[in-house]
């Protein structure tokens, strides 16, 4: 009971300390001191007191978007095993439930996107479809492997692909790691696929999806990308963290991995410039292959000894 309520303080109110490391991190190598690390939560308080704008080209799904989407975001963590690999909900096959309740407030979001009646957030909303598009199969492989190696269907096999692979088990959480990594880059727009920061037309992705939405609305979709990356780098965490620990050491291994994930992304963001757009698919087609050679060795494994 106490690591579940542990675990719910972590969803609610983690993802804004991550992104406080984030900038830390960021302000650090750039020389400078930075804000707080809670500063991020000091602003969404700040969103959440403001009032919104809302453009009259729009409809009931411009107003709907940021509520689904926040919601279908708690919905997938409720499925994702957090500090001592518990998850609140364990049912076989999570995995697809987790992917396809973002997909779904991924695609309201797309529909937000376009109901503004803007073609600058229609370029948006197509790129992002775009990424999404080639992001969903490639997380599919890994998992699917994970599943035919462990024999498990939820979220918890993470833990068992050591006992289950013995040598091979070290490259499979390797590739996987790297996989989950790029794909939180992917999803949650960060360098080098995209800049959360940035305002300049002919590159902004996820943000320029976003320009009109502001005060409660725009507070909503700022927690949901926060919470969404927290879930990614939970599942790494999974795979990182034996299995065999458990209670207060598994807990704190959990929070120190997030936060040491959470430094090597703006570690990342300090050091790289965001790709070029044509050069974004080639680091994109990166998760698709390391997917591919999860499913090689799994395969190896399986059938071949």
């Amino acid at each position: 009971m106490i690591t579940l309520l542990f675990n719910i303080l972590i969803l609610l109110f983690a993802p804004f300390l991550m992104i406080g490391v984030i900038k830390k991190t960021k302000a650090f190598f750039a020389g400078r001191k930075g804000v707080s690390i809670f500063q991020p939560l000091w602003d969404f308080i700040r969103l959440m007191k403001k009032d919104f704008v809302i453009s009259n080209t729009t409809s009931w799904v411009f107003k709907f978007a940021p509520i689904v989407g926040f919601a279908t975001t708690i919905f997938a963590a409720l499925f994702v095993p957090m500090a001592g690999g518990m998850s609140i909900i364990n049912v076989p096959c999570a995995f697809i439930i987790f992917a396809y309740s973002l997909s779904l407030g991924k695609f309201f979001a797309l529909l937000s996107a376009m109901d503004t009646g803007s073609s600058f957030e229609g370029m948006g909303a197509a790129r992002e479809a775009c990424f999404s598009t080639i992001v969903e199969p490639a997380f599919f492989i890994a998992m699917a492997s994970v599943v035919a190696l462990t024999g498990h269907f939820s979220f918890g096999n993470l833990r068992l692909i050591l006992e289950n692979a013995g040598v091979y088990g070290i490259m499979i959480i390797a590739l996987l790691a790297v996989t989950l990594f790029i794909m939180l880059l992917i999803e949650c727009c960060r360098v080098p696929v995209d800049d959360p920061t940035t305002h300049l037309e002919l590159t902004m992705i996820h943000e320029v999806m976003i320009l009109d939405n502001s005060g409660m609305d725009l507070g909503l979709i700022t927690w949901a990308s926060a919470i969404k990356m927290l879930l990614f780098e939970a599942l790494i965490a999974n795979l990182i963290i034996p299995a065999s620990w458990v209670g207060w050491q598994a807990i704190l291994a959990f929070v120190a991995v997030i936060f040491v994930l959470s430094i090597i992304i703006g570690i990342v963001e300090s050091s790289m410039a965001r790709f070029r757009m044509t050069h974004v698919f080639e680091f994109i087609f990166i998760m698709s292959l390391t997917a591919l050679l999860i499913l090689a060795l799994v395969t190896y494994r399986v059938y071949g000894g």
